[in-house]
């Protein structure tokens, strides 16, 4: 069984030191996103890194659209690598939707947790009634039509409104091989889940201490989802760091790295 979900996920695991810390990559993303924020900890913590099914190099074998169509298939995965490897009070770092995944699973099995540490989190996409989500259901619509119709020519138009610095278009490059990576019928209802999702009423339930770092400029999630984010989990900091994009592990990582040390030693 260790082998099987070791394999499904492709978990890595290295790094020194007692506490572990486990990152989580985002949507059309994979484990090697992290590769600029992992050395700065591998000295002091022992690192797992994993990529979710159906991207990177997991196991597509394993991808069950049944499992896999609400993200509590994506947090019961995250459980059994902590089962599995045995892990317990140790702090998850998630990008994006996985911020979720690990609410989710957080509120399953609050001991596998010291700490969780989101990386432009969002609880809802949408825009609804006294909350700014960043999305009207009509730029979605248009978003999941793009994406039915030309797959490749959507990745292309998604990538660089992401990475969202035109300064850097290296990292967009980048994305685009990743999303071409994913399988679009995976992409397809993974982004129709996030983007429909709202685990707004589950943030009250978190007991576990978090911290949302929150980009300056993000075209998927504007500043004031970090600032409801902060208002609504009880234990939880708010840190808005100066970069451009949704993915500042990439476009700016000496600041994410700073903003995870700080509160790591607190």
């Amino acid at each position: 069984m260790l082998a099987n979900i070791l394999k499904r996920n492709n978990v890595t695991v290295l790094g020194k030191g007692n506490q572990t810390l486990i990152f989580a990559h985002g949507f059309g993303s994979n484990q090697t996103a992290w590769r600029y924020i992992v050395p700065a900890f591998e000295s002091d913590y022992r690192i797992v890194l994993f990529d979710h099914v159906g991207a990177g190099k997991s196991d597509l074998s394993a991808y069950n659209p049944h499992r896999y169509n609400s993200l509590s298939g994506y947090a019961h995965d995250l459980l059994e690598i902590y089962a599995e490897l045995k892990l317990t009070n140790s702090i998850l770092i998630a990008h994006s939707v996985s911020a979720m995944i690990g609410l989710l699973a957080a509120l399953i099995e609050p001991h596998r947790f010291s700490r969780l540490i989101m990386i432009g989190a969002s609880p809802r996409y949408l825009n609804d009634t006294g909350y700014i989500g960043g999305f009207e259901q009509s730029d979605l619509d248009a978003f999941y039509a793009a994406m039915s119709a030309n797959y490749n020519a959507w990745v292309c138009g998604f990538a660089p409104l992401i990475i969202g610095d035109p300064q850097q278009p290296e990292l967009a490059i980048e994305y685009v091989s990743t999303l071409k990576a994913l399988r679009p019928d995976i992409a397809s209802v993974l982004a129709r889940t996030i983007f429909q999702s709202d685990f707004r009423d589950d943030l009250l339930r978190l007991t576990i201490p978090t911290l949302i770092v929150q980009s300056s400029q993000d075209n998927a999630v504007p500043m004031q989802v970090g600032r409801y984010l902060a208002a609504k989990i009880p234990n939880s900091q708010l840190m808005n760091i100066n970069a451009k994009g949704h993915v500042p592990h990439l476009s700016a990582p000496q600041e994410v790295i700073q903003a995870i040390r700080a509160y790591l030693t607190q």
